[in-house]
């Protein structure tokens, strides 16, 4: 009996082993928050910015994860269509995994529920997911741009400079052809329907790859916006220290090393983001920076949880199949 009891307790465990490390690092999170700063404290920060900035800060913050649904809808039409709540669900849901799985494991999510509720290949949803990813990253190095172009006083140079990046997707998307016929030509025969898959994945036209792309630079545009003027509201300066920190806590969730829920990681990134940009490294400058960077992700967390707990109420129940 005690055998099958280590059997079942020890499989138990392993089903649940990433909660159990998520709750863990969740707990002893607030453990070490309390014993640095205390929790009134950072309320009292919430509470010098005022009700009605937080709330319009995290109602941006949910808005993003509309836009992001939209990408999507719009990315894959076919299956789609008409379920944009439902597609809303299952993107709330791949966020949220995302954000409290550690190593980026939530990402494998996306695939499973997109074949399970709309029926699309793993290797075409993996294909589209990469890409998308690929367009986060560039998007969030040019909205942090911005803020060096602040800093910068605003040089016609560096704003060119600037618009050049910003743009620079849609010239390797129209490459796209030439790089996946050179990579045809090397592959054997039998990976040819894989790249195939892999290239169905893709944007099927420029202009579903600029809508993809405008919708891209739109959320992190505005996400990167709000976390800087959350930092900047405050007290954290400069400016563009604030768009680094922003920067900085976003690379933290998109890299390969990400803790559950973004405990330690998210803020030291904040952190590391904005002395990059330019912060005071003095120990009240410190002190004040390691703050607002707990509080900025604490919005992030609760703008996710209340994103997916909004896309819960407003997608139908899917009907049991026939």
């Amino acid at each position: 009996m005690n055998a099958e009891t280590d059997i079942n307790g020890g499989g138990w465990f392993v089903r649940h082993r990433m909660t159990i490390i998520s709750l863990a690092a969740v707990f002893a999170y607030a453990v070490f928050v309390e014993w640095i700063w205390g929790w009134p404290a950072l309320f009292r920060q919430w509470a010098a910015i005022g009700a009605a900035p937080v709330v319009s800060a995290l109602a941006l913050l949910v808005a993003t994860y509309f836009i992001r649904c939209y990408r999507i809808y719009d990315y894959f039409p076919g299956e789609t269509h008409g379920h944009f709540l439902r597609l809303l669900r299952v993107t709330q849901v791949h966020n949220l995994l995302n954000i409290m799985l550690p190593f980026r494991a939530g990402e494998t999510s996306f695939p499973i529920l997109m074949r399970s509720e709309f029926a699309v290949p793993l290797t075409r949803s993996a294909s589209a997911l990469l890409l998308m990813r690929l367009l986060d990253l560039h998007a969030l190095f040019a909205a942090a741009g911005v803020g060096i172009v602040i800093e910068r006083a605003n040089h016609p140079v560096d704003w060119l400079l600037w618009a050049a990046f910003l743009a620079s997707p849609l010239l390797l998307f129209l490459l796209k052809g030439h790089f996946l016929a050179m990579i045809g030509k090397r592959l054997p025969t039998r990976l040819e329907g894989l790249l195939h898959e892999i290239e169905s994945g893709l944007p099927a036209s420029a202009i579903a790859f600029i809508r993809a792309w405008l919708m891209t630079v739109l959320n992190w545009s505005t996400k990167v916006a709000v976390l800087a003027w959350v930092l900047f509201a405050i007290g954290v300066t400069p400016l563009g220290a604030c768009f680094g920190g922003a920067l900085g806590g976003e690379l933290s969730s998109v890299l390969p090393v990400h803790a559950p829920g973004g405990v330690g990681t998210y803020p030291a990134g904040i952190t590391a983001g904005a002395i990059s940009f330019g912060a005071a490294t003095d120990k009240s400058a410190l002190e004040l920076l390691g703050s607002a960077s707990v509080n900025a992700h604490l919005m992030i967390i609760v703008s996710a949880v209340a994103g997916t707990l909004l896309s819960l109420v407003l997608s139908p129940r899917r009907r049991p199949s026939t």
